[in-house]
């Protein structure tokens, strides 16, 4: 004899309400499943941030580095030149890869150097659309590849000038000196050389 079961006060038999439980788990799922994508396409684009691609997720400096005061620079480089203070010019892309590694090098440089040195973070699409630049405009020194990273002394003169990630150790050696320190080998904090220790080595030579 075949068992029935009242449902919605209609005699129904078991295995048709078995089959209509079964179609309300799977629409209930499916309705969870669609919660969740949706959830995950509202997501801020720093959620599917990926450092080991060339794809745009934003500002690479608030991203990966944690600093957005990078860029844009607050100051340009003929005012850094004119003023006689060392510059270190970037040149990025926030779809690079190369560019995503390097800013948290970027940002270290300004933790350490952030009252002596100004940063200018260019990204190269907002350099001006003309076909010659000036030794004091930005676009002079972009070669068409990033990133790119040009330092200046207080004279105005490039002494380092390279392309692809460089480590944060060479920067430094750099501006070491720029700013007359004392090298890594003898202080890892930024000290200034010794009046004497300069007189000696004067003497020596």
């Amino acid at each position: 004899m075949e068992v029935l079961h009242v449902e919605n006060g209609i005699p129904t038999p078991m295995n048709v309400v078995w089959l209509n439980a079964w179609k309300r788990r799977v629409f209930a799922v499916a309705v969870c499943c669609l919660i969740a994508i949706a959830s995950l396409l509202c997501l801020p684009p720093s959620a599917w941030a990926g450092l080991e691609d060339d794809h745009f997720d934003g500002d690479i400096f608030a991203l990966y580095a944690g600093n957005g005061s990078l860029a844009p620079p607050k100051v340009k480089l003929a005012t850094s030149l004119k003023q006689g203070k060392p510059a270190l010019l970037v040149f990025y892309t926030d779809d690079s890869r190369d560019s995503k590694a390097f800013a948290t090098t970027v940002s270290q440089v300004q933790s350490l150097y952030v009252r002596a040195l100004d940063i200018l973070a260019i990204r190269v699409d907002s350099l001006p659309a003309k076909d010659t630049f000036e030794p004091t405009e930005e676009g002079y020194y972009y070669k068409g590849l990033v990133p790119k990273t040009v330092i200046f002394d207080q004279s105005g003169q490039i002494v380092l000038d390279e392309t692809g990630t460089i480590p944060f150790e060479k920067i430094d050696d750099v501006l070491r000196k720029v700013f007359d320190l004392l090298p890594r080998s003898q202080s890892v904090i930024l000290k200034r050389r010794p009046v004497n220790e300069v007189n000696t080595e004067l003497v020596n030579e």
